[in-house]
């Protein structure tokens, strides 16, 4: 069995002569989204190339995970999946050219871009920083508008294969910069829907819920697992399978959307 042909369950997801190349922001540690979306796209035939930013993680209650990289990369290698790791600051504006500049030279040109970086810390009306009011968008926001703009130059995609997925929140109560910042990202991902139409590119954003990978307190927690219809939390397994099918042949019709997989919380 070679390479190309391990971890693909589906023989009409990718075509048998190459395997298509995602770019998957936002995968710092192994329990995140993120890590759980390059993975699953790997198992589909999907080649991997995942930014991370560990500063960002030790200054966030959970804190880093030494050897998450190396632990991620050997995860896509068992699906056959050629990989690049890249660690860059997404709230430096030259940073999303740098990224694709180090994915191309290493791995080729992009099919999918998954964008689940953020910066999130809590804050509210009254006590946001402007300091990091700004860093919010220029994380969640401008970086997200940088990614598909370099994306949009630069795609090769064949028509009708470029996949733009971006994870989204409608958190905004006591997380007002990261709220009202990722309300920006899930407009700009939805702008290229139209924008970006003449590459025959797909763009849809995800609003994934309540999901909790090692950032809530019991009470949040108990609040969240309440007010979800079906009981529970949502894992990071619920959104990997969404975007899994957005970046399929079989999810080509969907485009535009900002899509609520979120378990139906109220």
């Amino acid at each position: 069995m070679t390479p190309s042909e391990r971890g693909r369950p589906d023989r009409d997801r990718v075509s048998p002569a190459a395997r298509p190349l995602a770019l998957v922001t936002g995968v710092g540690r192994t329990v995140g989204i993120g890590a759980g979306i390059a993975r699953r796209l790997a198992t589909s035939g999907w080649d991997i190339a995942f930014t991370h930013w560990t500063p960002y993680d030790e200054r966030m209650p959970w804190g880093s995970e030494p050897g998450a990289t190396e632990a991620i990369t050997r995860a896509l290698g068992e699906h056959g999946a050629a990989t690049t790791s890249i660690e860059a600051d997404l709230a430096d504006p030259d940073a999303p050219a740098r990224i694709f500049d180090e994915v191309e030279r290493t791995l080729g040109g992009v099919t999918a871009l998954v964008m689940c970086h953020c910066e999130s810390v809590d804050s509210g009306l009254l006590d946001t920083t402007v300091e990091s009011f700004d860093r919010h968008f220029a994380v969640n926001a401008r970086a997200t508008w940088l990614l598909i703009r370099e994306y949009g130059r630069r795609c090769a995609a064949a028509p009708g294969t470029g996949r733009i997925v971006g994870l989204t929140s409608d958190h905004t109560v006591g997380n007002m910069p990261y709220g009202a910042s990722k309300g920006a990202m899930d407009r700009i991902t939805l702008a290229a829907a139209r924008e970006l139409a003449h590459l025959g590119v797909t763009a849809n954003a995800v609003n994934p819920g309540p999901v909790d990978t090692g950032w809530m307190s019991e009470e949040v927690r108990a609040d969240c697992v309440r007010r979800v219809p079906l009981g529970r939390l949502g894992t990071p397994q619920d959104a990997v399978h969404l975007v899994d099918f957005l970046c399929s042949p079989q999810g080509q019709w969907i485009n535009g959307q900002l899509l609520m997989s979120d378990g139906g919380i109220g």
